[in-house]
């Protein structure tokens, strides 16, 4: 049987949409034009395009992953974020618009021209220092993680998109070893799922992305604890943090930034209206170490 564009997006989603799998249409179109070698516009505009039968294959491949719930990511190797593509792995979460949040506050302060110093506590693929390195042309970036495969995902990123010669990135501990006061900027998003929580999550996070960038102990807090006076204390004074949290953690975060000094901490809401983020500053009046 000839399958042509329309065709296969037809039977991808229908095939994803009988397995329960969320946003079939999204994805039918996003693994058709990676497996067809085409666009958006081709599927709309050359609907009947014959698929060889190598890009049929793949297709099915594509398709047979996905219903076992394998996230697009993976099976294409890139996700969009921000203004950036990068490629993701197994060894690095998914970049996801509510992370982009973060993004969105950070750059707030800071105007396109500001030499600023930025540090990204658990970079992962590298997504919100990369993307605000693109951002502020003048700005460099430090980027620490626990896992060396993360950080390897992460040059490999910063290479592809022109910013490795303003990324430097560690193998590290949070900000073991670091100086104090030598950020203008900290980000992070950290692990913040609560233990038990894990189990119920999504099969595509659950059962394919690290739980090491997943847990954050018992409560989730565990490393919002640790790093509420290690982030202060490598910040310059006056200096700003932002770092994503759980939708229902904005009081016990924000509780934990203020009883280490931080300054005007608030919150601020993603797209979907549920609290993404905390941030604030070091007291702008303290003596640099």
């Amino acid at each position: 049987m000839t399958l042509t564009l329309v065709k296969a997006w037809k039977g991808a989603r229908a095939a994803l949409e009988a397995a329960g799998v969320p946003g079939p249409v999204i994805d039918a179109r996003l693994l058709v034009e990676a497996a067809a070698d085409a666009t958006r516009i081709d599927i709309v505009t050359d609907p009947h395009r014959v698929l060889t039968d190598a890009q049929a294959a793949r297709l099915d491949d594509y398709v047979a992953r996905r219903v076992r719930r394998e996230p697009v990511s993976h099976i294409l190797g890139r996700k969009g974020f921000w203004k950036i593509m990068l490629g993701v792995t197994r060894d690095v979460l998914t970049p996801r618009p509510d992370t982009e949040t973060v993004v969105e506050v950070a750059l707030r302060d800071f105007p396109e021209t500001a030499p600023l110093r930025i540090l990204d506590l658990g970079v992962g693929s590298g997504a919100i220092l990369l993307a605000l390195l693109a951002e502020r042309p003048a700005a460099r970036g430090l980027g620490i993680d626990v896992s060396e495969e993360a950080l390897a995902v992460a040059r490999d990123n910063a290479a592809h998109l022109g910013l490795a010669g303003r990324t430097a990135l560690l193998r590290g501990d949070w900000t073991a070893g670091l100086e104090s006061s030598g950020f203008d900027l900290v980000v992070s998003n950290p692990p913040y799922i609560a233990t038990d929580v894990i189990p119920t999550l999504e099969p595509e996070v659950r059962d394919h992305e690290p739980r090491l960038a997943l847990e954050g102990g018992r409560d989730g807090l565990d490393h919002y604890r640790l790093l509420a006076p290690e982030i202060l204390r490598v910040l310059k004074p006056g200096g700003r943090f932002v770092v994503e949290i759980g939708w229902d953690q904005r009081e016990a975060v924000e509780a934990l930034f203020r009883e280490a000094g931080a300054f005007n901490v608030a919150s601020v809401k993603d797209l979907a209206d549920r609290d993404r983020v905390v941030t604030g500053l070091k007291n702008p009046l303290e003596t640099a170490a």
